[in-house]
């Protein structure tokens, strides 16, 4: 078992120069028209004391996150089951980590930082013009950021049309978590569920 950094270093070859430098403590050119593209970024947070890490992904049009500067990223809060576990967490600990993908591109853009809860006017108002008014808007202040090599995503064969799995392999999540936690067999069947969150999501987007 590893149990000291010595241990790990001496299993692997020091990383290179460039892998070293390529971290930036706010958002460049390249970092900020990456998430301009970006429908997709997972969100990692912490919370209090010995709780368990989250990671949640947050989705939306490319450039539903706003970088006002180079140094400020602001994410609004969209529809979901309300268990507002990243929020929670994020008052306690208000440490963050990003993870932006955009489709096509194997590489990954890594941001790291420290985020606040914001509900005034200001903030959400921000926001209005894209056909929805948040509750909340994460604003995170940008302390380290920088690209992820391709090498993941090629590994998955991510964005490959050969690799999309037929949804019919498993049951829907409906029948799934109902199992899972004991509750009778769902009337609704997953084309249906996606037609109401396609529904949903057109109301917030004001389509």
């Amino acid at each position: 078992m590893i149990t000291s950094e010595e241990q790990l270093r001496s299993l692997y070859a020091m990383p290179a120069e460039r892998a070293l430098l390529k971290q930036q403590v706010d958002l460049d050119r390249h970092c900020l028209r990456f998430i301009a593209l970006s429908p997709l970024c997972i969100v990692a947070t912490g919370g209090a004391a010995g709780s368990l890490m989250d990671a949640s992904p947050r989705g939306g049009k490319p450039g539903f996150i706003k970088a006002p500067d180079n140094q400020t990223l602001l994410i609004p809060d969209s529809g979901g089951n309300n268990r507002l576990d990243s929020f929670s967490n994020l008052i306690a600990d208000p440490r963050i980590g990003l993870l932006f993908m955009v489709p096509g591109f194997d590489e990954t853009l890594r941001v790291n930082g420290v985020a606040r809860l914001r509900d005034e006017a200001h903030y959400t108002a921000l926001f209005a013009n894209e056909g929805f008014r948040p509750k909340i808007v994460l604003e995170i202040q940008v302390q380290e950021a920088y690209l992820h090599c391709a090498k993941a995503l090629m590994r998955a064969r991510l964005w490959k049309p050969e690799s999309q799995v037929p949804r019919n392999v498993m049951p829907s999540v409906n029948q799934m978590v109902h199992q899972q936690i004991g509750l009778p067999a769902p009337t609704e069947t997953q084309e249906a569920m996606v037609d109401r969150y396609e529904k949903q999501i057109a109301g917030e987007q004001g389509l």
